[in-house]
């Protein structure tokens, strides 16, 4: 019973995909089709969805979308562009590492990879050009520098992790990625600048306006104070990450309406349901994912899975390169959310067996979807960067390449020092 559900399952799922159902369709109907073949209780399917969803920590996903959308359209990103611009001073791939700075700093109020790729492309893309910067590199470097806003928190897809793994907390995966973000984003500095010397783009004109730096930094101040105040809060206790997400929108309506004065409410408006429509799909698709999880779990079919993959090895090391390839290949093709909600029931019993850190993991695994997010050929926030830049995904290759090469290095100094993710929660009390 379990092999035949479990090819059933299984099959029926990437065989809706590769017919190009939406991922959500793919996880409902597969999970329907091997509950009514094989009688698992059809009549608990209302109870599952409905506990899939109502979980606290989810709240807080809908809040931060708002909030990510509401910074973006209230000119947040122009003025961190002009700050960073300021510190970095006109030097060939300035604008380079303008880029990658802004996006982390971006990644610390919306928690989304690809809307933080559109809105610093955007802004980017017009003096990049005008100081010969390919637009393939251009989109190649803002699609992989985007990818940090989901380890920088606050993180939707540390929110969702949290939901699905039992003992793992909101505020530990918070912190825990605060490290392996920034060395992400940094790692990504050494091939942005030597990319540009050695194509010999990238240096500002002597004649081109500069922002003094103090003016910069009082418009861009509001900006960056956004993500002191939203973990500042959380780590003196005075808001749980819900409430965070909360505060966040207030912050970001106040510093649109009222500091900058931006947003009209004709804007406001547009904003609401463009994140109502993102977290709507989010959020259904965790629904129907509670039912594949339901059919596979009755099943045992992902205790199978898991007991097969350990049976390859009993190498913890190997484990890890195994499971990092799996993620990585996951990444190019679905997206960080869909990922955790179709693999984790069978890598959880993994990371059980060998004893890892279940914050530890989750950091690792969502720098593995931070990766494949960016990475041809169906990388997600690339595909964003490459629509703003106006180019294809294929003339991006030779460049976003030096960028999946960077962070997979990142990648593996977190995933074999595991104390980059583990010491500031255990500092701050979260573990």
């Amino acid at each position: 019973m379990i092999l035949e559900g479990s090819a059933i399952l299984l099959l029926a799922f990437f065989g809706l995909l590769f017919l190009g159902a939406p991922i959500g369709v793919a996880l409902g109907a597969s999970g329907i089709l091997v509950i009514g073949i094989e009688g698992l209780g059809i009549m608990a399917l209302p109870t599952n969805v409905w506990t899939g969803i109502a979980k606290y920590p989810l709240l807080a996903l809908p809040m931060f979308v708002l909030a990510g959308m509401v910074f973006e359209r209230s000119g947040v990103a122009k003025r961190l562009v002009d700050f960073a611009a300021a510190i970095v001073g006109p030097r060939r791939g300035g604008l380079a590492i303008v880029s990658v700075l802004v996006c982390m700093v971006l990644g610390g109020i919306s928690g989304s990879g690809a809307a933080d790729a559109a809105a610093v492309a955007a802004v980017m893309l017009p003096p990049m050009l005008r100081q010969g910067y390919p637009r393939a590199y251009t989109a190649s470097l803002v699609a992989a520098a985007g990818s940090t806003a989901v380890l920088i928190p606050p993180s939707i897809p540390f929110i969702v992790y949290a939901v699905l793994v039992p003992g793992v907390s909101v505020p530990a995966l918070f912190i825990g990625g605060m490290i392996p973000g920034i060395l992400a984003g940094l790692s990504l500095l050494v091939p942005a600048v030597w990319l540009a010397r050695r194509g010999g783009f990238g240096l500002p004109a002597a004649d081109e306006a500069r922002i003094p730096l103090w003016q910069a930094f009082k418009g861009a101040i509001w900006g960056l104070a956004a993500p002191v105040v939203i973990l500042g809060g959380l780590r003196s206790g005075a808001f749980t990450p819900t409430e965070a997400a909360v505060v966040a929108v207030f912050y970001g309506f106040f510093v649109g309406l009222v500091i900058y004065r931006t947003l009209t409410w004709r804007d406001i408006y547009a904003v609401l349901r463009a994140s109502a429509e993102v977290s709507a799909v989010v959020l259904i698709i965790v629904a129907l994912a509670t039912i594949f999880a339901h059919a596979g779990s009755t099943l045992g079919a992902f205790d199978a899975l898991a007991q097969s993959l350990i049976g390859m090895t009993s190498n913890p090391t190997v484990m890890l390169l195994l499971i990092t390839v799996l993620v990585l290949v996951a990444g190019m093709l679905i997206d960080a959310i869909s990922i955790f909600l179709v693999f984790l029931p069978i890598l959880l019993p993994i990371a059980n067996t060998f004893g890892w850190d279940l914050t530890w993991f989750g950091v690792i695994l969502t720098m593995n979807v931070a990766i494949g997010a960016f990475t041809p050929p169906m990388a997600v926030n690339l595909m964003v960067t490459c629509r703003v830049a106006g180019c294809s995904m294929e003339s991006t290759v030779p460049w976003v390449l030096w960028f999946v090469a960077a962070m997979l290095g990142a990648l593996l100094l977190v995933t074999f020092v595991p104390e980059l993710v583990l010491f500031l929660p255990r500092m701050s009390g979260a573990l």
